[in-house]
């Protein structure tokens, strides 16, 4: 069974800091770590291979720097990376992400099973594992807590729901989005460490994977980030004085005065 886990590398902190001039996170300073809901979608997919056998691909699009990322996900189970780098990927959105992680995956022969985690903790939009199932023209399950059993090319799993859980199967290959509930991610083996040290992990341009300029980056971007910016908050408070009648009789005319009452 030959499984992709998608990979991205986002700031290991919350308190980031926005340039205003390009709209861009400030990521100078600031130590990179693996998107926590992908590290579960890589749990599970080491798992799957020590369940069923085969191989496990991870794939990452992101900054030269993202390699040691990739090596860290070998040192846990990852058979191979690959990590796609190019200035033409550069400022893509959600849908020129997933052309490109499609093109990548496709490279990727014989690939049964994508796995990628729910969202991501930098853009939060939980949009390219729906995008990348389309782009390849598979089945796509969301909110997967649970993978049952995988028997003759189908694949049951148990999906989060508000009320509790479904259980869906569909037909391989297919791509699946996890959630934190489906593992615990393990720590790295010695053996991993040693594995991913001196693995080599080639470097895919557009080029490579057959994707044409004006589909990927963000020339490909459907979608332009126009300003981000943090909301000014502005508390204003007032103070009523006197006996608990008086201040009552003040609260009361303050809301006639903002027709809330």
């Amino acid at each position: 069974m030959n499984i992709v886990v998608c990979l991205k590398q986002v700031p290991g902190t919350t308190e980031v800091q926005i340039d205003p001039v390009k709209n861009t996170l400030i990521r100078q300073g600031i130590k990179s770590i693996i998107n926590p809901f992908d590290a579960y979608a890589l749990e599970e997919g080491v798992r799957l291979k020590e369940r069923y056998g085969g191989k496990v691909t991870s794939i990452s699009m992101g900054p030269p720097q993202a390699v040691d990322m990739l090596r860290d996900a070998i040192s846990v189970g990852a058979d191979d990376a690959v990590l796609l780098s190019d200035m033409a990927f550069a400022g893509a959105d959600t849908w020129a992400t997933s052309y490109t992680l499609g093109k990548a995956v496709r490279k990727i022969t014989n690939c049964d099973l994508v796995i990628c985690g729910r969202q991501t903790l930098d853009g939060d939009t939980g949009q390219v594992g729906p995008e990348l199932a389309e782009m390849l023209g598979v089945p796509f399950i969301a909110y997967v807590s649970k993978i049952e059993e995988i028997k003759d090319g189908v694949i049951r799993v148990q999906r989060m729901v508000e009320e509790g859980y479904e259980t869906i199967e569909t037909t391989l290959p297919a791509v699946i989005t996890v959630v934190k509930e489906i593992n615990t991610p393990r720590l790295p083996s010695f053996r991993g460490m040693t594995k991913a040290k001196t693995a080599q992990i080639p470097t895919w341009k557009a080029g490579d994977i057959g994707a044409e300029k004006e589909n990927v980056g963000l020339a490909g971007s459907a979608t332009q980030v126009v300003k981000i910016f943090f909301p000014q908050r502005v508390h204003k408070a007032e103070m009523f004085k006197g006996d608990a009648a008086t201040q009552v009789n003040a609260l009361v005319e303050k809301l006639k005065e903002a027709k809330l009452v």
